[in-house]
């Protein structure tokens, strides 16, 4: 039998080799099994782990040794500081998205009426963290795939949020006919022939998620032009979009009429977030 100190050092020796942060994976795989805080781990380094705990663990570990995301293994990610369920049915949470939740909320008054529609919504991460922040918001919310739809509405009702609708919907096609303050998303925008979708935990996400024509600017695109028919006079639309595409992108939005057209560059210092201002 392992105690929980030798158990960690195997796997950390099994892990060196594909990941940059092998003891911290190891950890928060051997607290999911004990359904521990780490911080148990170091009052009780020297604890046997049950023989069920000990298999359990060690395929984890080799799931992980295999290149499999350790959010996917745990089915959880933390986010704006929630913890937020996620499957390979949904992409991975990010602090790249923070940006983009940061902004939002610097746009919805704390306590007035305010409608938006988050675009694309994965695991709900952008429409359950704005609900939840906003709670006089009206947040909609849509995905195409079904089973990433499901994920969010598990986050919402686990975050007890009741001011956001979910809508099965191919971009506008199936939205309700609302006219929002603010249109959000975080959409595919990676281009199919980049090679970092053959990299990392980007393997084993849902490539739907990430992947867009036109070099990965398509979905944006008709974002950006479905939600003319969509915002109020002043409304603002906010996208994320890849760190090499702030041109394109702002270009996209001043082709279609948005004004102050803008920029964000993430914690990295890469541009990140590009904002529009519809004033037709």
């Amino acid at each position: 039998m392992h105690s929980i100190k030798s158990a960690l050092a195997d796997a950390v020796d099994a892990l060196t080799s594909i990941s940059d942060s092998a003891l911290l994976d190891a950890e928060v795989l051997l607290c999911h099994v004990l359904q521990k805080e780490r911080s148990y781990l170091r009052a009780w380094p020297d604890k046997l782990l049950e023989p069920e705990q000990q298999e359990q663990f060690w395929a984890l570990t080799e799931k992980r040794r295999q290149g499999m995301p350790v959010a996917y293994l745990i089915g959880r990610r933390e986010f704006w500081s929630r913890d937020f369920r996620v499957s390979p049915d949904v992409l991975i949470p990010r602090p790249d998205t923070e940006l983009l939740v940061e902004l939002g909320l610097n746009l919805i008054p704390p306590d007035a009426p305010f409608k938006l529609i988050d675009m694309g919504t994965g695991s709900g991460i952008i429409a359950v963290t704005l609900a939840a922040e906003r709670p006089h918001a009206q947040v909609i919310a849509t995905d195409l795939n079904s089973a990433a739809l499901e994920i969010a509405k598990q986050n919402a009702r686990h975050h007890h949020i009741t001011n956001i609708h979910f809508y099965q919907s191919d971009w506008f096609n199936n939205t309700p006919d609302i006219q929002f303050d603010l249109v959000i998303s975080n959409p595919p925008y990676i281009a199919k022939d980049d090679s970092h979708l053959q990299e990392g935990d980007v393997r084993f996400e849902p490539q739907t998620a990430l992947v867009a024509a036109q070099q990965g600017l398509r979905d944006i695109e008709t974002i950006a032009d479905g939600a003319r028919g969509h915002l109020k006079p002043q409304g603002h639309l906010l996208i994320e979009h890849g760190y090499n595409q702030q041109h394109q992108i702002q270009t996209i939005f001043k082709g279609l009429g948005y004004d102050k057209v803008q920029t964000y560059q993430d914690l990295s210092g890469q541009p990140r977030v590009t904002y529009g201002q519809w004033n037709k």
